[in-house]
């Protein structure tokens, strides 16, 4: 096992949150460089996915990396009934660092643990999607020019949302409080509120998206219901439509609100939105460029690259 991977948002401090931050803006500034001339990643994605693929493979071409991988499962040896295990020690056979993306909680924990190269989770079921994470804290320090005393506001699938599930852990290191605001059959697994209460983080549960909960808010992080994580499908008619944010809904917002979704979007996001200066949702995907340039290099041991950048 390499202790360079990143596989949850937990194996990471409050200091290492902020060092990446700082990293992040860094890149951000300089995202072109040789950084990692002669290393070889490879990124194998057993879900499907398009931004956190992509913003990988930039993140690894602007900083002078090769990539290596597949993105259909279907294509490779996994489905002649090739195990995990196997497929991971071989592809370490031939680069620096594996991401990986998974269908099942902890195959990114797993993976780590049968090689010595480092591994970055890219996603994993329901459970960790630590540079989603990163990548949101970015934008909303960048936004807000903190991470602390802000209103946070949750909002559609936080049962199976991987993406708010890590926020969450990763903002319980600031002063934060939360709005979480989901239909019963959505709300925030019982292992987080319990989190939340053993840690005396302030949050508020609610059905109803309304004014009050919006005005209150510095970020509203919007999620897609997500199909592909209902066995029944007449569930997911029930719960798809029930939160949608619409631009008059923002009128009596804070100046400083800004809207976030991890993408891709439904309808939960109206289009009449998006010319709002408070939706941030794509230069939020931006941001993952950067701050995943700042987790490649922290799980190559690579330190000295602002010395590398002239």
């Amino acid at each position: 096992m390499n202790n360079s991977s990143i596989v949850s948002i937990n194996d990471l401090s409050k200091q290492d949150i902020l060092s990446l931050l700082d990293d992040a803006a860094f890149f951000e500034q300089h995202p072109d460089s040789k950084i990692l001339d002669g290393k070889l990643i490879a990124t194998l994605f057993f879900e499907p996915s398009t931004r956190t693929r992509l913003s990988f493979e930039t993140a690894v071409n602007r900083l002078g990396g090769k990539v290596i991988g597949f993105s259909d499962p279907a294509a490779t040896s996994t489905s002649k009934g090739e195990t995990l295990k196997d497929t991971i020690k071989m592809v370490a056979n031939y680069v620096d660092l594996i991401i990986m993306r998974h269908y099942l909680e902890g195959a990114a924990r797993y993976a780590s643990e049968v090689t010595d190269i480092p591994v970055i989770n890219a996603g994993d079921g329901a459970h960790q999607h630590p540079s989603q994470t990163m990548l949101d804290l970015y934008s909303i320090f960048k936004t807000q020019n903190t991470l602390d005393g802000l209103t946070v506001t949750m909002v559609g699938d936080l049962k199976y949302g991987r993406t708010v599930h890590s926020l969450l852990m990763a903002l319980s290191h600031f002063d934060v409080r939360f709005n979480f605001v989901a239909c019963p059959e959505l709300q925030m697994p019982e292992e987080f509120i319990t989190f939340c209460r053993n840690n005396n983080i302030r949050f508020n549960i609610s059905e109803d998206f309304n004014a009050e909960v919006i005005n209150e808010s510095d970020i509203i992080y919007m999620t897609r219901v997500q199909r592909e994580r209902f066995s029944d499908l007449m569930q997911y008619e029930r719960v798809k439509d029930l939160y949608n944010l619409h631009n008059a809904m923002l009128d009596d917002s804070k100046p400083n609100l800004r809207i976030l979704h991890p993408l891709p979007r439904v309808n939960e996001i109206s289009q009449d939105v998006d010319d709002n200066p408070k939706a941030y949702y794509f230069q939020q995907a931006k941001n993952g460029v950067f701050a995943r340039q700042a987790m490649i290099c922290r799980a190559l041991g690579i330190t000295n690259f602002r010395d590398l950048i002239k």
